[in-house]
C-alpha cells in the first residue's frame, strides 16, 4: 500500500503517518508469532514469502521520509526508468504520469563508485551471495571467511530480492537488493550496493522487469535535484559478521531453502491451516 500523493519534492518530507502506532524496539524472529499489523506503518506490514514469515519494519526506522512514498517526480530521467541517488539514499521509480514511486535505500562503497546508466539483466527471488574476486582481495580478514558463499534464504545479505545491473552486456556487479540490516536503510555503510527493506525490494521486484534502464545520479547531480537531502544519514561503522552466524548450527537450523510454491496460512481455511502446522 502506497501513502497519499504529494504536489511536490518538499512535500515528500513532510508527508507523516501520524495515526501509525508506535511499535516496540524488539524485531520478531522470522519463525515467530507476527505482532499487530498497526504497529507499523502501511507497506510495512509482516508478510509471508516463499515459506518465511517475514517480520514487519517496526515504526522507528521508517520515520520522516525513510518510508515508501508516491509523488511528482522531479528529476531528469523519463519513465521507466530507475533512477538512483546515492548521496540522497533514494531510490525511484518513475512512472508514465510523471509521477514516482520513492523507497529509501542504503548506500554501501560499491554503490558510491558507480554512476551513470546501466540495465537490470537479471532478477532473482531469495539470491545467494559470493564475496567477488575484488572483495576477497581488498578486505580479506572481512570477505575471506564467506569464499564459499551462501545460499539463497533468511542468511543471505541479499535478502528476498535483488536486482542485477549489467552495462554493455557485461556484469557490473552492481546490485539492488533487500537487507535485514534495518539500520543501514537511509546511511551508507563500508560495504554493499543499494539496499532496501525486505517490503520494498519486493514491491518494486514486482515493478520492474528485465530491460529496465538504471540511472544513478553522481554528486553533481543529487545537489542539483535535491540539494535538501544531499548527504542524507550518516556513515555507520563496518559490521563484523561472525562466520559461526552464517555456517553454525543453530543458523543452519534456524534457516531452510526459499519455498516458491508454498501458500501463506493465513490465506487457507481453518483446517487446512491446521493440518500445516503439524
Amino acid at each position: 500500500m502506497l501513502s497519499a500523493p504529494f504536489l511536490t519534492r518538499r512535500a515528500f518530507g513532510a508527508m507523516l503517518l501520524s495515526s501509525v502506532a508506535a511499535c516496540g524496539p524488539r524485531v520478531p524472529s522470522s519463525n515467530s508469532v507476527l505482532p499487530d499489523v498497526n504497529s507499523f506503518a502501511p507497506g510495512y506490514e509482516p508478510i509471508f514469502d516463499a515459506g518465511y514469515n517475514l517480520p514487519g519494519i517496526p515504526e522507528q526506522y521508517t520515520q520522516g521520509v525513510n518510508r515508501r512514498m508516491f509523488g511528482i517526480y522531479q528529476g531528469e530521467q523519463g519513465p521507466g526508468t530507475l533512477d538512483v541517488d546515492p548521496y540522497a539514499k533514494f531510490l525511484y521509480f518513475i512512472e508514465a504520469d510523471g509521477r514516482a514511486i520513492r523507497y529509501p535505500v542504503g548506500v554501501g562503497r560499491a554503490g558510491r563508485s558507480f554512476r551513470g546508466n546501466g540495465v537490470i539483466q537479471l532478477k532473482r527471488k531469495w539470491p545467494g551471495w559470493t564475496p567477488t574476486q575484488n572483495m576477497l582481495r581488498r578486505e580479506p580478514d572481512v570477505y575471506g571467511p564467506f569464499a564459499r558463499g551462501v545460499p539463497g534464504g533468511l542468511r543471505s545479505p541479499l535478502g528476498s530480492r535483488a536486482l542485477y545491473l549489467y552495462r554493455n552486456g557485461r556484469d557490473t556487479f552492481y546490485r539492488i537488493h533487500g537487507t535485514n540490516d534495518l539500520e543501514s536503510i537511509g546511511n551508507s555503510g563500508s560495504a554493499g550496493c543499494i539496499r532496501m527493506f525486505n517490503q520494498d525490494i519486493i514491491d518494486l521486484y514486482e515493478r520492474v522487469p528485465n530491460g529496465t534502464r538504471v540511472h544513478v545520479r553522481s554528486p553533481e547531480e543529487s545537489l542539483r535535484v535535491d540539494p535538501e537531502n544531499y548527504e542524507r544519514g550518516i556513515e555507520l561503522p563496518p559490521k563484523i559478521i561472525d562466520p559461526d552466524e552464517i555456517y553454525g548450527a543453530e543458523a543452519l537450523a534456524n534457516d531452510r531453502p526459499p519455498d516458491f510454491d508454498a501458500v501463506d496460512p493465513s490465506t487457507l481455511p481453518f483446517e487446512d491451516a491446521a493440518l500445516s502446522d503439524t
